[in-house]
């Protein structure tokens, strides 16, 4: 079916290699933060990855941070981070007292844990927080925050576009603005995963390539019956799968290991392209989808799994992300595949040079993920 690819698309191929990023697809960045309003006690975990790009934690360059060069380095740490939070009650802001300050594990590895004292003008408690750590050196980076008041919890996010967060039950209570505020965080979470777009690409090819009909110019990019129904159990069987494994790892039911299973979503990609050219795992592709879908809701999980599931919220935000994820991937699908099925009606290019060379690219891309991200054991 596939013909030797011409030595200008080669070129193309290897272009898309030298392009790839391979921090967009791992785990976003976020940072984490527990307020407790009534006892005034504040908690952030940054990940060290991230403070590196802040405070020049690795010394002697050996790729690891040891717990003397944060002792080291605990001053530049702590003024970084201090001069990128304010907590203020009645637009005054409140002093921070440092109390106990160490490491922290998560789902992703190591984080710098630092617990404060919120000292506010007349004993009261904080109404808002101005978070601004990381955004200058990624605009993808999120705080995200657990507010706890009495018996009572709720999740909030902070963003280069939302930086200050209304601490006060009037500013933060609804269960939609929960809703709506994690719903936003899916879309971009799955917009900014380029694994995960990927691994789309590459179930929705076949797709494209299945049409025969007669239909001709201008409604050609309109995908047939059959492409829909295609389609549609393709993105069934994806939704179904990464919901579950989403709601699992996110309510603690079930964890694994987050470095694993990035490994596993990088792996998921190779197998997904080859199987195109060679179906040795059968020419539908919704029983991959909901195959590799399992392993990918970890992935997706791993912005929610950190937070305590004891929060009252959890389950709302942990459906308005779910929603959000899916919406981010049916904008994809309503925007790339009519332009895939264009090309697929306008040029015999497309199935014998362009697909071979999008398919070379992303195995090449996710088996440089696969090596980068494989544990060492």
């Amino acid at each position: 079916m596939f013909r030797p690819i011409p030595l200008p698309l080669l070129t193309v191929f290897l272009w898309l290699l030298a392009l790839a990023n391979p921090v967009l697809a791992h785990k976003a960045s976020d940072s984490f933060m527990y307020l407790d309003t009534d006892s005034r006690q504040f908690r952030i975990d940054v990940a060290l990855r991230d403070l590196a790009l802040l405070v020049p934690l690795d010394t002697n360059r050996d790729g690891e941070v040891t717990g003397g060069e944060l002792r080291q380095h605990r001053g530049a740490i702590l003024a970084a981070i201090e001069a990128a939070i304010t907590l203020s009650a009645d637009n005054t802001a409140c002093q921070l007292r440092g109390e106990e300050s160490g490491i922290s594990q998560h789902s992703d590895g190591a984080y710098a844990a630092t617990r404060y004292q919120v000292l506010c003008d007349g004993g009261q408690a904080p109404d808002s927080l101005n978070y601004q750590l990381l955004f200058a050196q990624d605009s993808l980076h999120r705080g995200l925050i657990q507010i706890s008041a009495g018996n009572e919890s709720s999740l909030a996010v902070a963003g280069p576009d939302s930086q200050t967060v209304d601490l006060r039950p009037a500013g933060r209570a609804g269960l939609w603005h929960s809703f709506t505020t994690f719903l936003w965080e899916g879309v971009v979470h799955l917009l900014i995963g380029l694994d995960h777009i990927l691994f789309l690409l590459v179930l929705v090819l076949p797709a494209s390539l299945s049409r025969n009909d007669s239909i001709t110019s201008p409604q050609r990019w309109l995908p047939s019956r059959a492409q829909i129904i295609e389609l549609t159990g393709v993105v069934t069987a994806f939704t179904v799968a990464h919901s579950i494994t989403l709601a699992l790892a996110a309510l603690k039911i079930v964890s694994l290991p987050i470095a694993w299973v990035e490994t596993v979503i990088a792996a998921s990609i190779v197998v997904a392209a080859v199987n195109v050219v060679w179906p040795v795992l059968g020419r539908k592709t919704w029983p991959l989808a909901f195959g590799f879908g399992l392993i990918h809701g970890f992935g997706f999980a791993s912005v929610l799994s950190d937070l305590t599931s004891g929060t009252a919220n959890l389950a709302v935000a942990l459906a308005g992300f779910n929603v959000g994820v899916e919406l981010g991937q049916l904008a994809l699908l309503a925007i790339c595949f009519p332009l895939l099925n264009l090309l697929a009606q306008a040029t015999p290019l497309y199935q014998r040079a362009l697909v071979p060379v999008v398919l070379l690219g992303v195995v090449g891309v996710s088996l440089m993920w696969v090596w980068e991200r494989t544990p060492a054991v």
